[in-house]
């Protein structure tokens, strides 16, 4: 609330500023996961159209709030029109909208896989503000790769296996369409999502 005031309504025009703590809110609730700008206008009171959320989701993230990550593909084009990728840039902003403690999500699988994601894109988020490097997802279909890395005209998928269940099929179509210079798999038998969580994420290339 006090992020939201400061940084983004005493500094820019902002005609629905309701709207825009609702999008913060549900943004938030939806870390890690992917939600086509027509699906949240369902959900918010108030709301305006898809053009005004996306330069609401924009505002959120310079703020360093929450961010929309983009589809990654070869063409700017598709990258733009693609659905966003919610992803708050501070995990306390996730934990914080969870009515159970530590040890309930701990033990949660499903509710334990998104904490450990949205972590992970929080991490690689704000080190890309510091370094030259992008975040995107990949998705087609029933194919899916949590983050894509570009950096120098090279990319890296990273695939955060943080549950026994989680399907990797994504990683191999990822392989096949794009060649990648690498893919990792986050596991407890490769890369830990802890260890990942020491890197600067550069060391990856």
């Amino acid at each position: 609330e006090t992020s939201i005031s400061k940084d983004i309504l005493m500094l820019t025009r902002v005609d629905k500023p309701a709207l825009l703590k609702n999008l913060f809110e549900v943004g938030c609730i939806y870390s890690g996961q992917i939600l086509s700008y027509n699906k949240i206008l369902g959900q918010l009171q108030g709301a305006g159209n898809t053009t005004t959320l996306s330069h609401y989701l924009y505002l959120l993230g310079t703020a360093g709030l929450l961010s929309g990550i983009e589809k990654y593909s070869h063409t700017t084009i598709r990258k733009r029109a693609s659905s966003p990728k919610f992803q708050v840039q501070n995990n306390a902003l996730l934990s914080a909208q969870s009515s159970k403690n530590f040890t309930n999500v701990q033990s949660d699988p499903v509710e334990w896989g998104r904490i450990v994601e949205s972590a992970i894109g929080a991490h690689l988020l704000n080190h890309a503000q510091k370094a030259d490097f992008r975040v995107y997802y990949w998705r087609d279909r029933n194919d899916e790769v949590d983050f894509v890395l570009e950096y120098n005209e090279k990319i890296i998928g990273l695939e955060v296996k943080s549950t026994i269940s989680k399907q990797q099929r994504g990683i191999a179509a990822f392989k096949q369409k794009f060649n990648p210079h690498k893919v990792y798999i986050i596991e407890n038998r490769g890369l830990s999502w802890q260890e990942l969580l020491m890197l600067n994420p550069l060391e990856l290339f």
